[in-house]
């Protein structure tokens, strides 16, 4: 039995060298899937299955350089609009079927917060790296090639014990750390708290407020933007329950930033579930480098209420987001100009 397993295991690490050599040749010496099964002796057939193999195993982390001139034209647009340090528009890769465009948008900001990232901590003196929540969050590290940065402390600047881990700091903090070679530290507690009293308890605890110090000592932030739609992520896997949801609607809240719910004009809305959260605040981001991730047409009135908090320092966003963003801004711009026009007319 034992020489079966370390047998199989043999060929598995055959397999994946084999395909991680395929992905060098194709990505990187340009060959093609004839010249790849000539050098390696084995059938195109096999070069193709060897290149999806690697892609598959997570082998290839690929940039793309440059963007479509409307991205461009919208990121110009954005940046000057905000006096944002950066802004990235990635295409949309929506498929013709509306049922897969939720994955598209995160493979896309996922892609193009990757290359910021791998940018900022190949480039610049950065200590520490602030993460919230989050499935774009998750997508970004994903993407991000291996950086030797064992200098590096990543930290959630959200309440890190949450039941569904797909949008729980903890495991970005895992992954960016195991991608990195870095430390990993979380915040002890919940990303919202079960109650004010609660709330402050945690608060007192030495370990928290450690935490809670070096995350805002944080060089570089970067942190999801949650929307409040009817199918809300935060809705979906039970951090907000009917009743909860229903008072921040009520309070005009549209969007969610690492716990604050905030309307419109980026405003904390006056709802009870605003004096629950736990990590920092908007206050505690202003000044600093914060880049805000998020993506799809749904998410557009969220970011721009992101935006307006004045927060952010840097934005990822996709082509459908942005197009969603600068119709909300045009409209707002027509039914302001129409209102002027209507008071000169009287």
């Amino acid at each position: 039995m034992g020489k079966r397993a370390s047998t199989t295991s043999a060929m598995e690490d055959d397999d994946q060298g084999l395909a991680a050599r395929a992905a060098w040749l194709s990505y990187i010496g340009g060959y093609t899937q004839q010249q790849i099964a000539d050098r390696l002796r084995v059938s195109q057939a096999k070069a193709h299955r060897l290149i999806a193999d690697a892609l598959r195993r997570g082998l290839v982390k690929v940039f793309v350089q440059g963007v479509p001139a409307e991205c461009a034209r919208m990121e110009d647009a954005l940046r000057e609009r905000f006096g944002l340090a950066s802004c990235m528009v990635a295409p949309s890769l929506t498929p013709a079927d509306p049922a897969g465009s939720e994955s598209h948008a995160f493979a896309a900001i996922g892609a193009a917060g990757a290359r910021l990232l791998h940018q900022v901590l190949t480039t610049e003196k950065i200590a520490v790296v602030g993460v919230g929540k989050g499935r774009t969050l998750a997508a970004v590290v994903q993407h991000l090639p291996e950086v030797v940065r064992p200098d590096l402390k990543v930290v959630a600047v959200s309440g890190s014990l949450n039941r569904n881990l797909a949008a729980n700091p903890l495991d970005i903090v895992l992954r960016l750390s195991e991608r990195t070679g870095g430390q990993g530290y979380f915040l002890p507690v919940p990303y919202l708290a079960p109650s004010e009293a609660e709330r402050e308890v945690l608060l007192a605890q030495k370990s928290v407020g450690d935490m809670l110090q070096l995350a805002r000592r944080a060089d570089l932030v970067m942190v999801g933007i949650g929307s409040l739609e009817a199918d809300a992520h935060l809705r979906q896997i039970g951090m907000l329950n009917e009743r909860e949801w229903s008072e921040l609607r009520a309070q005009g809240a549209v969007g969610d930033l690492m716990g604050s719910f905030i309307d419109e004009a980026g405003r904390p809305v006056a709802a009870s579930l605003n004096r629950l959260s736990m990590g920092l605040g908007i206050a505690d981001l202003k000044g600093r480098r914060v880049v805000g991730l998020a993506g799809g047409a749904r998410k557009a009135r969220a970011i721009l209420a992101a935006l307006h908090t004045g927060a952010l320092s840097d934005l990822v966003i996709d082509e459908d987001a942005a197009a969603g963003i600068l119709a909300l801004l045009d409209a707002t711009t027509e039914a302001r100009d129409g209102r002027g026009a209507e008071g000169r007319a009287a």
